[in-house]
């Protein structure tokens, strides 16, 4: 298992996966989205087992001062994940090629099956 957690330290959900994980004994490296995003390569991975529109938090400060609303094209709203990471949904758990967003205890219990 080579779990990441992209997340923020100030995000509950984020502390409650990192506490998910930890209790169990399993190793897993944390990326804060404050200092990096997720690289080119890492989106792609994620987009794929999640969905673009899922990794976006419509609800964050950013993504009503960028227009998120307005900006249609997949390719553009993908720049703008990777241009600017306090668009994403928290934490971004991922295994692999699996993923998820948020915190989902029942999913990463399947991965340890």
């Amino acid at each position: 298992m080579n779990i990441q957690i992209f997340g923020v330290k100030k995000c509950f959900n984020t502390k409650k996966a990192e506490r998910y994980f930890k209790e169990r004994r399993i190793k897993y490296q944390f990326i804060d989205l404050t200092i990096i995003g997720l690289s080119r390569g890492e989106l792609k991975s994620v987009k794929a087992a999640v969905g673009l529109n899922n990794l976006i938090d419509s609800e964050s400060k950013d993504y009503k001062r960028l227009y998120m609303d307005r900006i249609s094209g997949i390719n553009v709203r993908e720049e703008m994940l990777l241009n600017n990471p306090s668009l994403y949904k928290t934490p971004v758990i991922r295994n692999g090629k699996q993923a998820t967003v948020g915190y989902q205890p029942d999913i990463w219990n399947s991965w340890l099956n």
